[in-house]
C-alpha cells in the first residue's frame, strides 16, 4: 500500500483526506490511502518520514510551505523559483523532492473567475507574505497582473501594511487575494481589516481559504457587490496536479 497525506498545523479544516479518500474510491485505486499528519513543529518532519515506510508523496500547508525546504533533497524548477514547496514526493530511493502545484490550481481558478466575471484586472492586493502568498505572486507574474503586498505590519521591499491602503489605490487594484488564514474554520468571525465599503463590482476577491466555503471576507465583498471566488476549486486543481506529481517522473 502507498501512503500519502498531509502535514501542516493546525489541519483539522483541510478537506485533502476527504478529496483523496473519495479519489481512490471513485477511480477503484486499490493500492493507496491518505492521513492527516498534524505538525505542530517542522523538526519534528524528519522524524515523521522515517517512521512512515510506505509514504510515496506529501502535501504541505500553512505553516510549512517554506520551512519544510531545508529538510528536502532537491526542488522541482517551479518550487525553487516560487521559494514555497506544497507537494513532495518520496522517490523509490529516499529522496525528497519539493514541488508546487498552488501555482497551477491558482492561476487556473483565477483565469476562470475573471472569465466568467468578464473582468479585467491590472494591479491586486495580495493580503499576507507566507508560503501561500509566494505561488500567487508567480501566478499574478505570469498573467501580466502588477500587485502590491499588504501585511499586519508594513516591510522591507515595499510591502504595505492594511492602515496604508487608500480609497484611490483601492480603486485602481481591483483584484484582491487573501492569502491568509484569517476566516478560516474555526475562526469563521475573522477576516482582513479592509475597507469593505470602498468595493465596487469591478473587483474580485479570491479567497484562498475554502473552509467555510464563504468566509467573512467573501461575505463583505457581496454586501459591497464585489466578486467573490473561494480556494476550493483551486484544491482541487492542485490536488489533482500533485497526483500526476505522485505518479509521474516529473
Amino acid at each position: 500500500m502507498r501512503q500519502f497525506g498531509l502535514i501542516g498545523y493546525p489541519i483539522s479544516h483541510s478537506f485533502s483526506k476527504k478529496y483523496f479518500t473519495e479519489k481512490f474510491i471513485r477511480e477503484g485505486i486499490k493500492d493507496a490511502y491518505y492521513e492527516l499528519f498534524p505538525l505542530p513543529d517542522i523538526e519534528l518532519f524528519p522524524v515523521l518520514v522515517s517512521r512512515k515506510s510506505h509514504l510515496s508523496g506529501l502535501n504541505v500547508t500553512i505553516p510549512h510551505k517554506e520551512t519544510v525546504i531545508p529538510f528536502l533533497d532537491e526542488l522541482h524548477e517551479a518550487a525553487q523559483r516560487i521559494g514555497a514547496v506544497n507537494v513532495i514526493k518520496v522517490e523509490t530511493d529516499g529522496r525528497l523532492i519539493g514541488y508546487n502545484s498552488d501555482y497551477y490550481g491558482f492561476k487556473l481558478s483565477l483565469e476562470k473567475n475573471i472569465q466568467i466575471h468578464n473582468n479585467t484586472h491590472t494591479k491586486a492586493f495580495i493580503l499576507g507574505t507566507g508560503g501561500a502568498s509566494k505561488a500567487v505572486k508567480a501566478a499574478l507574474q505570469d498573467l501580466g497582473i502588477d500587485f502590491r503586498e499588504v501585511s499586519r505590519q508594513a516591510k522591507d521591499g515595499g510591502v504595505w501594511a492594511y492602515e496604508d491602503i487608500t480609497a484611490e489605490a483601492l480603486q485602481t487594484h481591483t483584484l484582491i487575494i487573501n492569502t491568509t488564514p484569517l476566516g478560516m474554520y474555526p475562526n469563521t468571525e475573522t477576516c482582513p481589516p479592509l475597507p469593505y465599503e470602498q468595493l465596487t463590482p469591478r473587483h474580485l476577491l479570491f479567497d484562498l481559504v475554502y473552509n467555510p466555503t464563504e468566509t467573512l471576507f467573501m461575505q463583505k465583498g457581496q454586501a459591497a457587490g464585489a466578486h467573490v471566488a473561494n480556494g476550493l476549486e483551486m484544491l482541487h486543481l492542485q490536488a489533482e496536479k500533485a497526483w500526476e506529481i505522485w505518479n509521474s517522473a516529473l
